[in-house]
């Protein structure tokens, strides 16, 4: 099966599991849970010109919840809860490792999917270079 098929069925089914799922609070800026041992301390090895790839995969996998912008306005976002993150809040106060974390191993509660075996880890890496560029 290619990649595209297998991140739409991944997609529809996130939506169909979160329109049944639990409504967990979206974690605020100002109170983000502690990143785990195994993640703690990880820093992009990326240079900001990794942002552009990353906006290519951002687009790809991201956008259709957290919206062209990263404020969580998504197409899929309104029938979402809770919500995506708006993650240009996000951006001003998680650090690298925390953003990896979340990336790799998604966030119970939401719809977000761990993206780790999806993404290679510098694909990750990428998007987190060009969420550092949402103002």
């Amino acid at each position: 099966m290619n990649k595209t098929f297998l991140l739409g069925i991944a997609l529809l089914l996130l939506v169909v599991l979160s329109a049944c799922g639990g409504y967990a609070a979206v974690e605020a800026p100002e109170s983000l849970a502690t990143v785990p041992p195994a993640f703690a301390g990880k820093t992009n090895p990326l240079g900001p010109d990794a942002s552009t790839a990353g906006a290519v995969t951002f687009k790809t996998d991201c956008a259709s919840c957290h919206g062209d912008t990263g404020r969580g306005d998504g197409v899929a976002a309104m029938d979402l809860n809770p919500r995506p993150a708006n993650l240009v809040e996000l951006n001003s106060t998680a650090s690298d490792d925390f953003l990896y974390w979340r990336i790799s191993s998604g966030v119970d509660g939401t719809a977000m999917p761990a993206w780790k075996g999806l993404l290679d880890e510098q694909q990750i890496w990428q998007v987190i270079a060009f969420l550092r560029t949402f103002k």
